[in-house]
């Protein structure tokens, strides 16, 4: 194509994979046309907009650089299509919820119909790039539907993984551990990497990039989001188990951690695991296992899930028991609502089931979090909690969101901190105690405060994994 670029890339999905994946190939690229659409005219003009639709730290000055140079967002989905000779489909893959492998399996509808929408409107033959997180041999499904197409056209599929993290999505994608790409080994599919590869060569270093077949990079994916969460739940079930014995959970992962062949990584206890990947994967992986007749395999990495369920409930719990068995009619301050600091997504997020359980004991909530708009806090719990202003009586006024954290602990009988955001360590804790009724409450789910500095101020704190004074006087 004579426009002066090189080549032409179109991503179908402008989500949190899709746009800031996007976003760097096309900072990096200068000679590379790079396109992100999407069904969502609402969507896209978000991207196109100083307001993006996703908040991710460094997203704005990157998508800045490029935008309307060498990076577009569109809903013209036919038209970029046509003219992109590797596409990337980074759209949803959710679990699904029901049918064979309900609330397990995830559900790859969306990738086949992005397959169908290639095969029928391509005019040549295209690299299709699997992005989106999906179940082994996913790949061939894809394949198929592409070769049955009526032109003529081959279609080579390769699978390239994102192994991002949201919060620092940006510098894990600039300077990535590592960039998979699973491909058919036949010379056209080798062939097809190999110009994944010369992409992601312009700022990856070619030892870092990692070629594979189709079916080892599809389970890859899954294999490094299951280690990763079964880190969190071994961690969590040994807070338990501080609690019970007297023992501090944080002296527990400084000893263990400074094993080398364990690592300090992902060994801090919280109320549990959240977002889009992990426990999706898992479940994913878990059905998997149970399709192919592995039991005990299967059973192994449930229990995972089994004890982030176990850890969100056992805080929500604690609460209760804690603040005179009921908060019926009292007042809690939820701090952070949000999966993780630095990004708004609430997918999964644990904070979710605290709310949801607090709610079902009739206490009213206070939310504040600095990067969550209230209607997509609601979406997500009417979809994963099938809590929603329309079939639960009352929840609208059961939950506030707070303008900020004092306002939300303001006659308090209770703060929560449920995201590690940064601005929680530094607020002036004695004026929230001043403001708040007495005996205040603090629950840090996240072990980022100064218990001993909270308690000089009068707070009774309860924090996972740590012994409490009152039960252990003797520590």
């Amino acid at each position: 194509m004579s426009d002066g670029y090189d080549l032409h890339i179109c991503c179908m999905g402008a989500g949190y994979v899709g746009g800031p994946t996007m976003a760097v190939i096309a900072a990096n690229c200068p000679k590379i046309r790079v396109c992100v659409v999407d069904l969502s005219k609402k969507i896209i003009d978000a991207w196109n907009s100083p307001d993006l639709p996703i908040y991710e730290p460094g997203l704005m000055e990157v998508v800045e650089k490029s935008r309307g140079k060498n990076l577009f967002f569109s809903t013209d989905i036919d038209a970029e299509i046509k003219k992109a000779d590797i596409i990337f489909i980074s759209v949803n893959t959710p679990t699904k919820t029901v049918g064979i492998g309900a609330g397990r399996a995830a559900n790859v509808k969306n990738c086949e119909l992005c397959a169908r929408k290639i095969a029928e409107v391509s005019e040549g033959s295209k690299i299709v790039v699997e992005k989106s997180t999906v179940p082994v041999r996913t790949a061939e499904a894809v394949r198929r539907v592409l070769d049955c197409n009526e032109k003529g056209l081959k279609f080579q599929v390769l699978s390239n993984p994102e192994f991002l993290a949201e919060g620092t999505a940006i510098p894990d994608l600039m300077k990535p551990d590592r960039v998979l790409i699973g491909g058919v080994q036949s010379p056209e599919g080798l062939a097809a990497a190999e110009a994944l590869v010369s992409v992601y060569a312009n700022w990856v270093p070619r030892e870092q990039i990692l070629t594979t077949n189709l079916w080892s990079s599809e389970l890859a994916k899954l294999v490094a989001n299951a280690f990763l969460a079964q880190r969190v739940s071994s961690i969590n079930s040994i807070s338990a188990l501080c609690e019970a014995t007297g023992a501090n959970v944080s002296e527990i992962t400084r000893a263990v951690g400074m094993d080398n062949r364990i690592g300090k990584r992902f060994l801090n206890s919280s109320i549990g695991f959240g977002g889009s990947c992990f426990q999706k994967d898992i479940l994913n992986l878990v059905y998997l296992c149970e399709t192919y007749g592995l039991r005990e395999c299967a059973e192994y990495w449930n229990q995972v899930i089994v004890m982030n369920d176990y850890q969100k409930k056992r805080f929500s719990e604690k609460m209760v028991s804690t603040l005179f068995n009921t908060v019926t009619g009292k007042k809690i301050a939820i701090l952070g609502f949000a999966f993780k600091k630095d990004t708004g997504d609430v997918r999964e997020t644990p904070s979710m089931f605290v709310v949801r359980d607090l709610v079902h004991e009739q206490a009213k909530v206070h939310v504040y979090d600095p990067q969550v708009k209230r209607e997509d806090m609601w979406t997500e719990m009417d979809y994963t909690c099938k809590m929603s202003v329309a079939n639960y009586p009352g929840l609208e006024e059961a939950v506030t969101t707070a303008p900020d954290a004092y306002a939300a602990c303001d006659g308090a009988h209770a703060l929560a901190v449920l995201t590690e955001w940064d601005e929680f360590k530094e607020l002036d804790y004695e004026r929230i105690y001043k403001s708040m009724a007495k005996p205040a409450f603090v629950f840090d789910g996240r072990n980022i405060l100064d218990h001993d500095a909270l308690r000089k101020i009068g707070f009774e704190v309860h924090a996972i994994g740590k012994p409490d004074p009152n039960k252990f006087s003797d520590l």
